[in-house]
């Protein structure tokens, strides 16, 4: 469990969030919503310890994410940032096998290797595995650095906005990996723009404005057109389609 309590941040000494306090479980994804500038990525990189706090704090299973050693927190926590550098000449299997770093210090085993072979599998990947980073798209770039990601197993995965450049198809397979991996047990936050998405995957949203969370709780009650049109300074619609919310601008 992830706990966020009395947490305030600054970036270039300008403050972005404002006594934040929320719980993100385990077993549930939870997405964060909200316009752009509202300190979705900034909250993702403080919980993620990218980012120090100017205030509060941020546990994981009771223990503070601050004081913990830096290779026990890569053990424990996966973090996907939205720019992230990767050497071009790598493979996709390299890049994947990365994830292991934190559990085999670069001496991937044969447990390592099946760890790799099932979270490239679980991205469709796995007939790219040879295959160099510059010889493959935006999209497969994407999906192979969600893959490193996973292999971590961790017991919290952050991954900001990692939806972009992907298809249709690769959209729906992330967010459902991401969903068997929090009804495996990890507490899993989810950066989106895609509100629909949000509210079908979602089991709990966190909406963010201004710093500050402006609404939190299950779609049913985040995703609506008041809510959402309050957020966004807009206005917005929600339909039921076939079982799903569908936000509408």
């Amino acid at each position: 469990m992830i706990e966020i309590r009395s947490l305030s941040a600054k970036l270039g000494g300008a403050p972005v969030l404002h006594d934040i306090d929320a719980t993100i479980a385990p077993g549930r994804v939870t997405a964060l919503v909200g316009p752009n500038g509202a300190g979705k990525s900034t909250l993702l990189a403080v919980i993620g310890q990218l980012l120090k706090a100017s205030a509060g704090s941020v546990t994981l299973d009771g223990a503070d994410l601050s004081d913990m050693p830096p290779p026990e927190r890569a053990r424990r926590l996966a973090i996907l940032r939205q720019n992230t550098t990767i050497t071009p000449r790598l493979t996709v299997a390299d890049l994947v096998g990365f994830g292991r770093y934190p559990h085999s210090g670069g001496r991937l085993d044969d447990a390592d290797l099946r760890i790799v072979d099932a979270c490239l599998a679980e991205l469709d990947l796995s007939a790219l595995a040879g295959r160099h980073l510059d010889t493959i798209s935006g999209g497969q770039r994407q999906r192979a650095l969600i893959a490193m990601t996973l292999a971590q197993t961790p017991r919290a995965l952050l991954l900001d906005e990692p939806l972009n450049n992907l298809d249709l198809g690769h959209v729906r397979r992330v967010m459902e990996v991401a969903r068997t991996r929090a009804r495996a047990g990890v507490a899993v936050v989810v950066v989106l723009h895609d509100l629909s998405i949000a509210a079908r995957f979602a089991d709990a949203l966190i909406a963010l404005k201004a710093g500050h969370i402006f609404a939190a709780g299950p779609p049913n009650e985040v995703v609506t057109g008041p809510t959402l049109s309050a957020l966004y300074d807009t206005p917005i619609e929600v339909h039921e389609v076939a079982g799903s919310r569908v936000v509408l601008t």
